[in-house]
């Protein structure tokens, strides 16, 4: 529907790529193709290759386009949720008793989805820790054939370096794959750093409004994302034309976003650091994290993602989340308002007694745009 690279500037590529002004009518945002099926030309005369929208969407092809070209990628493809963009990612890549390294800090559904599924079907998996490239290579087997990374990752906030890991998978023949919902395109690309694919949950920071809920994968090879298609089509769980347009729509305002996100964030940060009922906060913009310099060399800023622990233990952690106001109690994160969960009991629950199981005592928090004096104020009144 459009010339993939229309300028060198992530703020133009975002508003521009894959938005062609409609040819009927000149709306310039694509419309909303809410059809099924599409009349035929003949038999097998298809009208621009649509015949039906599980199979191809205009609208969803608009999307598509706008991911590769955000993520310097060859080929995107748009799912119904960041889970059936994983799953179609692991049945494309994966037999039976082939092996797959995860990372020890990892999306609790991304965790499910590995123990309790793609398990059943003969895939193994083991955990390590990403940010050691030295572990993860101990972790290799000769079944390897993909490494998963979160980069930063949730709700620990570690940070990965991309580029090491690159090499490590590739002597490894396998496939480096990169979780970048948290940072999104505008603050990190995988792919340039050595990535074979991106995957996004759609319905976080790229979305931006809590009001749709989608997936995406990226990838650098024309035939692996070839395949990622065919896969899509014979599984089905594609993104629905009105979701496709909601992701376009907040795509647009991606960098303003994630800018003052990234901005009200640091601050956020640098206030609990200096309060006396937090014991530790990961941020990786705080220069004592540890991954800190490798955040700085891969990333544009920091990212909108905070957690702390809280003295007093889990129901000390468990009461800030209730005592919030201006930031919402809520599951999900990456939306313009601000909210604060409990990953032990929310997000994470499904990791619980596992070698990701996270902190009791630790709060997650996604920092919108408000004004940043309104979020301090409403953390420490919740701290108390």
């Amino acid at each position: 529907m459009s010339e993939r690279h229309i300028s060198q500037h992530f703020e133009t590529v975002a508003i521009h790529a894959g938005n062609t002004a409609d040819p009927l009518t000149g709306a310039v945002v694509p419309p909303i193709y809410q059809v099924s099926t599409y009349k035929q030309d003949g038999v097998g005369g298809l009208r621009g290759g649509y015949e039906y929208s599980r199979s191809a969407n205009p609208t969803r092809t608009a999307l598509e386009e706008n991911l590769a070209a955000l993520e310097g990628g060859r080929r995107g493809l748009a799912f119904a949720s960041g889970l059936a963009a994983e799953d179609c990612l692991l049945r494309t890549l994966l037999s039976p008793g082939d092996h797959v390294v995860i990372p020890n800090d990892a999306y609790g559904g991304t965790f499910r989805l590995f123990a309790k599924v793609v398990s059943r079907w003969g895939v193994e998996w083991s955990v390590a820790d990403t940010s050691d490239p030295a572990a993860v290579r101990a972790a290799i087997t000769p079944r390897t054939k993909a490494v998963w990374v979160e980069t930063p990752s949730n709700p620990l906030l570690g940070i990965t370096d991309i580029a090491a890991l690159s090499h490590v998978a590739r002597e490894a023949g396998a496939k480096l794959v990169v979780d970048n919902t948290f940072a999104s395109p505008y603050l990190q690309q995988p792919l340039a750093l050595g990535a074979d694919v991106v995957v996004h949950s759609l319905t976080k920071y790229m979305g931006g409004h809590s009001d749709v809920v989608g997936g995406a994968l990226v990838v650098a090879d024309q035939a692996l994302g070839e395949e990622l298609a065919y896969h899509q089509n014979a599984m089905g769980a594609v993104a629905g034309p009105m979701d496709a347009w909601l992701v376009l729509r907040g795509i647009k305002t991606l960098a303003v976003r994630m800018d003052r996100h990234s901005e009200n964030a640091t601050k956020v940060a640098e206030m609990l650091t200096r309060h006396a009922r937090v014991t530790r906060v990961l941020y990786p913009g705080l220069p004592e994290h540890p991954g800190h310099e490798t955040a700085a060399k891969q990333m544009r800023s920091f990212g909108g993602m905070v957690s702390f622990q809280v003295e007093g233990g889990e129901e000390a952690a468990v009461e800030v989340c209730n005592r919030a106001k201006v930031f919402t109690l809520g599951e999900s994160l990456g939306g313009v308002e601000s909210l604060i969960e409990h990953p032990g009991r929310m997000t994470h629950a499904s990791v619980a007694g596992s070698l990701l199981e996270v902190p009791a005592d630790l709060v997650r928090l996604s920092v919108g745009i408000e004004n940043v004096d309104d979020l301090l104020e409403d953390l420490k009144q919740a701290l108390g």
